[in-house]
């Protein structure tokens, strides 16, 4: 069974990214394996901390390895990606032996989705630069990306309900990636 690794952008535990992904699995249903990556105990990038890699390091890249995808789930903070993000995707773009660059990284040719939920601009500034970085590190990017325009009412409640729009871009997303997993 394929094994889809979740990446939520946003720490808050009511997110609407959360919810997002949440939508996401349910769609997917027992399709694949859907689990969610904990990425919280992991460092700032630190040269100097590097080798030999810090345990949460070397948890997070064994889990990104043993992942047939990647689903990233991003807000838009200030027209970008979190910072936290960037810093767990430049984590997994590092050299896994010291200093060697010709080999790949745990996030090299991975499969990777994207989608985000914001304001307005339904994360589109986000998603732009998250799938350049994704590009630049080597990711094998899915052009399918869902992205959603909170309604008012959510800001207020913390509940993200979806339009039927949504929900069909999110099932099309969702369809388009298990189609690249070769999953029915």
């Amino acid at each position: 069974m394929a094994k889809i690794l979740f990446i939520v952008g946003s720490l808050r535990a009511k997110s609407f990214n959360r919810q997002l992904a949440n939508a996401a699995k349910a769609i997917i249903g027992n399709r694949a394996e859907v689990a969610e990556l904990d990425y919280s105990d992991l460092p700032l990038l630190n040269q100097d901390i590097e080798q030999p890699e810090p345990a949460a390091v070397a948890r997070i890249r064994q889990t990104i390895t043993d992942a047939d995808a990647l689903w990233i789930f991003t807000p838009e903070y200030n027209l970008s990606y979190p910072g936290h993000v960037k810093n767990l995707l430049d984590w997994m773009s590092r050299p896994v032996k010291p200093l060697d660059y010709a080999t790949p990284t745990c996030i090299n040719g991975k499969k990777v989705a994207v989608s985000g939920a914001g304001g307005k601009f339904a994360t589109a500034n986000s998603r732009a630069k998250l799938s350049e970085l994704l590009t630049f590190i080597k990711a094998d990017l899915l052009p399918e990306q869902t992205g959603v325009a909170v309604n008012p009412e959510a800001w207020a409640t913390d509940v993200l309900t979806l339009t039927d729009e949504q929900k069909a871009e999110l099932t099309a997303q969702a369809e388009a990636l298990m189609k690249a997993l070769a999953v029915s």
